[in-house]
């Protein structure tokens, strides 16, 4: 799978997939940045954007192009620069990603379950971008982090903190952990009340204090929900129980993530807001990346503020924890509902405030389901969806 560069040097093969989102993009930055070290083997998108697909694809000249959206693949075909193979159909993210020796997930939402899985099962590097289908499938997903050759590297940038804090301790797994504190930004409504958000809207949801990120990915942070899945992440990815993992707010975002061990010594990441950096510790790992992104001069003030977040305003914080420790296919759930109620609050159906409440409704309608398979998670997310869609409607006809 390991390609070579003009002068015979051996490249690592990366597929990326969720190509043309933030993630994809910022992960061609860190690749043109690696001078030749990397070989974009596949790229992957849904098909929202065919022409920046297509623009990529030029770009880099993968092998094979993965479109999800199979009703655009004439459209792209026509685009795309001689030599490249074009795989379209839902499954085909899936499909091809495997073929590379690192697989970047990037993809939006609850559709990124099948990379993960393939991924994994194809004993691939993983560099895991996309949070939910860890959080709604973990039961299923975690068997296969033991196929060999399969890593899991988290590109979040709070638990790529917690991966490298953890690091540290003796067998470089977290021996002696104690708990771990997962930091928020607050988002652009930190410091209001419930009060003040009732008449808050799209545009201001989604300017972001300190980072540049998807719709979806923006506006969870806004509500926090975004931090409420982290948890439930960290949970999985580490083994951590629920009790044991703290939200703080942290506006400056330097402090990504600490991890506090039984001694009570805490180590904690820092570095300014650049999602580059945790992609190229995943690109890079074990090794560390060799460019510099998110650098700190400690020559000027350094704000570490930190203060407890704020659950009446913030319920979807305290759900995201109600849906971690009641197990089984509830964090599923929670993510599908949540997914209807932001795409219902982007194009204007609810209001923000709304969100929580959808959230908190289908919740309490869970049927209590086990996470014992895929199926079982399919299940749950596509009546989920259907619950929080019911809901949707009867607070846009109230408003």
């Amino acid at each position: 799978m390991a390609g070579t560069d003009t002068i015979g040097a051996v490249m690592t093969t990366v597929s990326i997939m969720g190509s043309t989102g933030s993630i994809g993009t910022q992960t061609l930055d860190v690749i043109a940045a690696a001078g030749g070290r990397y070989e974009v083997d596949s790229l992957g998108a849904h098909g929202g954007n065919v022409a920046a697909l297509a623009a990529q694809a030029e770009l880099v000249r993968p092998r094979t192009v993965a479109l999800a959206d199979s009703s655009k693949a004439s459209e792209l075909k026509e685009l795309l620069p001689a030599g490249v193979h074009l795989e379209a159909g839902p499954d085909a993210l899936a499909d091809v990603c495997a073929s590379a020796e690192i697989v970047v997930n990037g993809v939006v939402g609850f559709a990124g379950l099948g990379v993960t899985m393939a991924s994994l099962a194809a004993g691939r590097r993983l560099a895991l971008a996309n949070k939910e289908s860890l959080i709604a499938a973990g039961p299923v997903v975690q068997p296969l982090r033991d196929t060999p050759g399969a890593e899991l590297i988290p590109v979040d940038s709070e638990h790529c903190a917690v991966h490298q804090c953890l690091r540290s301790s003796a067998d470089g797994h977290g021996r002696g952990l104690s708990s771990i504190v997962l930091t928020a930004s607050g988002g652009p409504f930190r410091g209001r009340s419930l009060d003040d958000l009732a008449g808050v809207t799209v545009e201001q949801a989604l300017a972001h204090p300190t980072w540049a990120m998807g719709p979806k990915i923006t506006v969870d942070s806004s509500t926090l929900v975004n931090k409420g899945l982290e948890v439930i992440e960290a949970h999985e990815l580490f083994g951590v129980a629920y009790d044991d993992i703290e939200v703080v707010v942290h506006p400056t975002s330097i402090v990504h993530s600490m991890a506090t061990f039984a001694d009570g010594a805490t180590i904690a990441q820092l570095s300014l807001p650049d999602m580059r950096l945790p992609i190229g510790y995943a690109l890079a790992w074990p090794d560390r990346f060799e460019s510099a992104f998110g650098a700190m001069d400690f020559s000027k003030p350094l704000d570490l503020h930190f203060e407890p977040p704020n659950h009446d305003a913030f319920p979807c914080l305290r759900l995201a924890y109600d849906a971690g420790w009641r197990g089984g296919t509830a964090p599923a759930w929670f993510s599908a509902a949540n997914e209807v109620a932001v795409d219902a609050f982007l194009s204007g159906r609810i209001r923000w405030v709304d969100i929580a409440a959808v959230n908190s409704a289908a919740l309490d309608r869970w049927p209590g389901a086990a996470a014992d398979s895929v199926e079982a998670v399919l299940e749950a997310d596509a009546q989920a969806r259907r619950v929080a869609a019911d809901l949707v409607t009867v607070r846009e006809g109230a408003s």
